[in-house]
């Protein structure tokens, strides 16, 4: 019995200890990724074992990002990026409502949830996984202003096989760094984001260069909501 009771103890302390650390770690890593570039992500790792060479990734300041990126990416991945705080709400009753008519369900992760996946989580679905990126987001959230969220997604996104970040991915696909990205450029690499690993910005399938196009169109409509990244 004593036995027993002893095992159960020691079993419930390292829960406690896993727990502590799954709850704080995030917290301090985020903290500094405030100030200092992010070393590496899972996914990133991922890649390199499934690749067999480190990711290409340079990573660069949001201020070297030409505005129609930035503007692409709110209106093509996070059209209230500046309104919400990590989830929206909104867009999520607006994919339930959809699915719920008939239609295709598409996701609703914010550019603030798309960040916490990156930097923690693995991918696929789960309630743990989904109540983990829940919590991370809002620390995401909490402890990083609008502007740095959005430095880090660029610079940890993935944009083709062995690509990461902006920088590599106008190098890789354009043969210049991301501060010379034309507006049509811009549209083109936000627009593979969804599966950047089979589409390609500059030989797009029929359904990529749709969606190309649809970014082009809105992109100026996603510079008008940068307000938050003065």
């Amino acid at each position: 019995m004593g036995l027993a009771r002893t095992v159960r103890r020691r079993f419930l302390g390292i829960l406690v200890v896993l727990f502590s650390l799954t709850v704080t770690l995030p917290v301090l890593a985020i903290a500094a990724y405030r100030y200092l570039p992010v070393p590496a992500t899972p996914l990133m790792v991922i890649r390199a074992v499934e690749d067999g060479a480190w990711p290409a990734r340079d990573w660069v300041a949001i201020e070297d990002v030409p505005r129609e990126v930035l503007g692409a990416i709110v209106a093509a991945e996070d059209n209230n990026f500046c309104s919400h705080h990590g989830v929206d709400w909104g867009a999520v009753r607006d994919a339930y409502e959809e699915w719920e008519a008939g239609g295709r369900l598409r996701g609703a992760s914010t550019v603030s949830m798309q960040v916490a996946r990156n930097l923690f989580l693995w991918d696929g679905g789960g309630a743990v996984r989904k109540v983990l990126e829940v919590y991370v987001t809002a620390m995401v959230e909490a402890l990083l202003p609008k502007r740095r969220i959005l430095e880090i997604y660029l610079n940890v996104a993935e944009w083709g096989p062995g690509v990461f970040g902006i920088e590599a991915a106008a190098r890789h696909h354009f043969g210049v760094p991301a501060a010379q990205l034309t507006p049509q450029q811009a549209a083109a690499l936000v627009a593979i984001l969804p599966a950047p690993r089979a589409w390609s910005p500059t030989q797009p399938s029929e359904r990529a260069a749709a969606r190309i196009a649809i970014v082009a169109r809105r992109m100026a409509g996603g510079m008008a909501r940068l307000g938050c990244l003065e």
